[in-house]
């Protein structure tokens, strides 16, 4: 009796557990037909949307070449100001004092409050080094309305030992003649500098002379406290043609006249000797009334 009620319920487990196993596989069964249909829906929903991003890529594709094909037949709306030709205005800075020498550990702009001892040690008068006059006959080229109105072209300066650079219209100098001199090290050493997250070279040293950077048919025009021809800027500027391009050459020294024989004519703007940056500001004043820069 023992033993048939052992295989009795041996059997009734195998029964139950059958049922259960059919159980289980019929609903796995079930779930994966339905992600198979929910996969084909969604892959239906997939193909419907792309297919349509085509037709209205396809489309706004035509729309564009559309209107590029009518801009291109009518006339410009509002040109810019970087498609205009206009004349220009060219600075070219004689006889600038940016001299690097090694002073103590480091290399240095030498100037003459800084390096007064060491400039006497080695038989050079400390007046004659005086990097801060070129800071601020830059800022005063590009502070002025001519720059802001693009009508800067370009800036050249030479250093008294010859080493000529350019300074682009759109640079944007520090204020600070520490930042300054640290940017005009780095200039002369790596011989150019790019701007913040571009390969664009704001300054770089280029060959002299600067007669091959300068337009044709230009009109090059000096100035000196020493010259004997004492003009105002307003007149000279007004007896200019509008479409001549104008390259004003001024000295960034302490003191002296600059030297070179490419200028067309050697003016004096004032009865008194002016620094490079009112200079400098005589010019652009008299360009902005010329041109109605407000």
């Amino acid at each position: 009796m023992v033993r048939a009620f052992k295989m009795k319920g041996q059997k009734r487990k195998k029964k139950r557990d059958e049922k259960y196993d059919r159980e289980e596989e019929e609903e796995e069964k079930e779930e994966v037909e339905e992600e198979e249909l929910n996969d084909s829906g969604k892959r239906a929903k997939l193909e419907k949307t792309s297919q349509n991003d085509n037709k209205k890529g396809e489309e706004d594709g035509q729309e564009e070449k559309d209107v590029v094909v009518h801009e291109m037949e009518g006339i410009p709306i509002a040109p810019s100001d970087q498609n205009t030709k206009r004349p220009g205005v060219i600075f070219v800075l004689e006889k600038a004092s940016l001299e690097v020498a090694k002073v103590g550990k480091s290399y240095q702009i030498l100037n003459s409050d800084d390096h007064s001892n060491f400039l006497r040690r080695n038989n050079k008068n400390p007046a004659d080094y005086r990097p801060d006059i070129v800071h601020q006959a830059l800022l005063s080229i590009l502070d002025s309305r001519l720059t802001k109105a693009g009508r800067l072209q370009a800036v050249y300066v030479r250093t008294d030992k010859g080493v000529l650079f350019e300074v682009k219209p759109h640079v944007r100098l520090p204020r600070t003649y520490k930042r300054f001199a640290g940017i005009m090290l780095q200039l002369l050493q790596k011989l150019s500098i790019t701007a913040v997250g571009k390969r664009e070279k704001l300054l770089r040293v280029i060959k002299n002379p600067v007669t091959q950077y300068l337009p044709v048919n230009s009109r090059k025009i000096g100035f000196s406290y020493s010259s004997e021809k004492l003009v105002k800027m307003r007149n000279c500027v007004a007896s200019i043609s509008d479409d001549d391009n104008l390259v004003f050459v001024v000295g960034a020294m302490a003191h002296g006249k600059i030297d070179c024989d490419y200028t067309d004519d050697l003016i004096a703007i004032s009865g008194y000797p002016l620094s490079a940056a009112c200079c400098i500001a005589r010019i652009c004043e008299a360009l902005e009334d010329k041109w109605n820069l407000l």
